[in-house]
Protein backbone atom coordinates (compact mmCIF):
# COMPACT_ATOMS: atom_id res chain seq x y z
CA UNK A 1 0.00 0.00 0.00
CA UNK A 2 2.99 2.25 0.71
CA UNK A 3 4.50 1.86 -2.50
CA UNK A 4 1.52 2.72 -4.49
CA UNK A 5 1.42 5.91 -2.21
CA UNK A 6 4.90 6.90 -2.70
CA UNK A 7 3.83 6.05 -6.75
CA UNK A 8 1.29 8.31 -6.75
CA UNK A 9 2.89 11.43 -4.79
CA UNK A 10 6.14 11.05 -7.21
CA UNK A 11 4.02 11.45 -10.02
CA UNK A 12 2.62 14.29 -8.69
CA UNK A 13 5.60 15.87 -7.56
CA UNK A 14 6.54 15.27 -11.12
CA UNK A 15 3.28 16.90 -12.72
CA UNK A 16 3.99 19.61 -10.90
CA UNK A 17 7.56 20.46 -11.37
CA UNK A 18 6.37 19.76 -15.78
CA UNK A 19 3.52 22.32 -14.65
CA UNK A 20 5.91 25.29 -13.24
CA UNK A 21 8.66 24.58 -16.01
CA UNK A 22 5.66 24.58 -18.90
CA UNK A 23 4.45 27.97 -17.12
CA UNK A 24 8.00 29.69 -16.78
CA UNK A 25 8.46 28.97 -20.03
CA UNK A 26 5.77 30.48 -21.92
CA UNK A 27 6.45 34.13 -22.06
CA UNK A 28 9.86 33.51 -23.53
CA UNK A 29 8.49 30.83 -25.97
CA UNK A 30 5.54 33.54 -26.52
CA UNK A 31 7.85 36.24 -27.31
CA UNK A 32 9.64 34.31 -29.89
CA UNK A 33 6.36 33.27 -31.56
CA UNK A 34 5.10 37.16 -31.64
CA UNK A 35 8.09 38.22 -32.89
CA UNK A 36 8.53 35.69 -35.48
CA UNK A 37 4.98 35.75 -36.21
CA UNK A 38 4.05 38.99 -35.71
CA UNK A 39 1.04 38.17 -33.86
CA UNK A 40 -0.32 40.04 -31.17
CA UNK A 41 1.35 43.53 -33.03
CA UNK A 42 4.98 42.82 -31.20
CA UNK A 43 7.36 45.29 -33.46
CA UNK A 44 10.24 44.73 -34.75
CA UNK A 45 13.35 46.82 -33.38
CA UNK A 46 16.23 47.37 -35.81
CA UNK A 47 19.25 49.50 -36.20
CA UNK A 48 19.07 52.54 -38.39
CA UNK A 49 21.78 50.96 -40.16
CA UNK A 50 19.39 47.85 -40.87
CA UNK A 51 16.34 50.20 -41.49
CA UNK A 52 17.81 52.16 -44.35
CA UNK A 53 15.50 51.50 -47.30
CA UNK A 54 13.28 52.21 -50.38
CA UNK A 55 11.53 55.06 -49.69
CA UNK A 56 8.26 54.74 -51.08
CA UNK A 57 7.24 58.19 -52.60
CA UNK A 58 4.11 57.24 -53.98
CA UNK A 59 2.34 56.30 -50.78
CA UNK A 60 1.40 57.37 -47.57
CA UNK A 61 0.55 55.73 -44.33
CA UNK A 62 -1.62 56.87 -41.84
CA UNK A 63 0.08 56.29 -38.04
CA UNK A 64 -2.23 57.05 -35.09
CA UNK A 65 -0.48 57.22 -31.65
CA UNK A 66 -2.80 55.52 -28.80
CA UNK A 67 -1.83 55.33 -24.88
CA UNK A 68 -3.25 54.04 -22.08
CA UNK A 69 -2.65 53.23 -18.39
CA UNK A 70 -2.50 50.14 -16.91
CA UNK A 71 -5.42 49.73 -14.05
CA UNK A 72 -5.25 53.05 -12.74
CA UNK A 73 -1.65 54.32 -12.40
CA UNK A 74 -1.01 57.78 -11.06
CA UNK A 75 0.07 58.96 -14.46
CA UNK A 76 -1.11 60.98 -17.27
CA UNK A 77 0.22 59.54 -20.00
CA UNK A 78 -0.61 60.82 -23.88
CA UNK A 79 0.98 60.82 -27.37
CA UNK A 80 2.36 64.28 -28.10
CA UNK A 81 0.74 64.36 -31.93
CA UNK A 82 -2.58 62.20 -32.63
CA UNK A 83 -1.17 60.96 -35.98
CA UNK A 84 1.21 61.54 -39.17
CA UNK A 85 1.16 60.42 -42.48
CA UNK A 86 4.84 58.57 -43.45
CA UNK A 87 5.96 57.72 -46.44
CA UNK A 88 7.34 53.75 -45.76
CA UNK A 89 10.95 53.40 -45.75
CA UNK A 90 11.41 56.66 -44.18
CA UNK A 91 12.61 56.86 -40.56
CA UNK A 92 10.12 59.45 -38.42
CA UNK A 93 10.11 60.58 -34.93
CA UNK A 94 7.59 60.62 -32.23
CA UNK A 95 7.17 60.90 -28.63
CA UNK A 96 5.15 60.96 -25.63
CA UNK A 97 4.61 62.23 -22.68
CA UNK A 98 4.32 60.78 -18.78
CA UNK A 99 4.22 62.11 -15.63
CA UNK A 100 4.56 60.53 -12.42
CA UNK A 101 1.61 61.82 -10.15
CA UNK A 102 2.52 60.55 -6.87
CA UNK A 103 5.02 61.69 -4.29
CA UNK A 104 7.28 58.53 -4.43
CA UNK A 105 8.96 57.73 -7.40
CA UNK A 106 8.25 54.85 -9.66
CA UNK A 107 9.82 53.04 -12.44
CA UNK A 108 7.51 51.93 -15.38
CA UNK A 109 7.35 49.95 -18.45
CA UNK A 110 5.49 50.86 -21.69
CA UNK A 111 4.57 47.59 -23.34
CA UNK A 112 3.83 48.41 -27.41
CA UNK A 113 0.68 46.75 -29.65
CA UNK A 114 0.41 47.53 -33.54
CA UNK A 115 -3.01 46.95 -35.24
CA UNK A 116 -3.79 45.79 -37.41
CA UNK A 117 -1.76 42.63 -36.91
CA UNK A 118 -0.67 42.16 -40.27
CA UNK A 119 1.25 45.28 -39.91
CA UNK A 120 3.15 44.68 -36.89
CA UNK A 121 5.79 42.96 -38.63
CA UNK A 122 6.54 45.99 -40.92
CA UNK A 123 6.30 48.47 -38.05
CA UNK A 124 10.44 48.64 -37.25
CA UNK A 125 11.43 50.90 -34.15
CA UNK A 126 15.31 52.17 -33.86
CA UNK A 127 14.73 53.79 -30.93
CA UNK A 128 11.70 53.50 -28.41
CA UNK A 129 11.39 54.33 -24.63
CA UNK A 130 9.49 51.01 -24.45
CA UNK A 131 12.50 49.20 -24.62
CA UNK A 132 13.96 49.87 -21.04
CA UNK A 133 12.07 50.72 -17.50
CA UNK A 134 11.64 54.60 -17.09
CA UNK A 135 12.60 55.97 -13.79
CA UNK A 136 10.13 58.82 -12.67
CA UNK A 137 11.01 60.95 -9.63
CA UNK A 138 8.07 62.44 -7.40
CA UNK A 139 5.74 64.56 -9.26
CA UNK A 140 8.41 63.95 -12.44
CA UNK A 141 7.52 64.00 -15.75
CA UNK A 142 9.54 63.41 -19.19
CA UNK A 143 9.29 63.07 -23.12
CA UNK A 144 9.98 59.76 -24.04
CA UNK A 145 11.63 59.84 -28.29
CA UNK A 146 10.10 57.16 -30.64
CA UNK A 147 11.94 56.88 -33.46
CA UNK A 148 10.67 53.95 -36.22
CA UNK A 149 10.54 52.88 -39.87
CA UNK A 150 7.52 51.43 -41.87
CA UNK A 151 8.94 48.46 -43.90
CA UNK A 152 7.66 49.57 -47.42
CA UNK A 153 6.71 45.78 -48.14
CA UNK A 154 3.62 46.86 -45.95
CA UNK A 155 1.25 45.22 -47.80
CA UNK A 156 -0.73 47.71 -50.07
CA UNK A 157 -4.12 47.27 -48.74
CA UNK A 158 -2.71 48.44 -45.18
CA UNK A 159 -3.30 52.58 -45.32
CA UNK A 160 -3.59 52.78 -41.60
CA UNK A 161 -1.31 51.72 -39.12
CA UNK A 162 -2.04 52.16 -35.22
CA UNK A 163 0.68 52.50 -32.46
CA UNK A 164 -0.52 51.44 -29.39
CA UNK A 165 1.56 51.52 -25.87
CA UNK A 166 0.00 50.36 -21.98
CA UNK A 167 1.72 52.25 -19.45
CA UNK A 168 2.70 50.61 -15.92
CA UNK A 169 4.62 50.69 -12.96
CA UNK A 170 6.91 48.19 -13.41
CA UNK A 171 6.80 45.10 -10.23
CA UNK A 172 10.29 45.33 -10.38
CA UNK A 173 11.17 48.75 -8.63
CA UNK A 174 15.31 48.63 -8.75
Amino acid sequence: MANRHTVVAGKSLLLAVAMFGFGYLMVPIYDIICEVTGLNGKTGRVSIAEAQAEVATDRLVTVEFVASINQGGSWIFKPQVQEMQVKPGELNHAAYYAENLSNMPVVAQATPSVSPQAAAKYFNKTECFCFTRQAFEPKGSKEMPLTFIIDPDLPINVDRVTLSYTFFRSPDQS
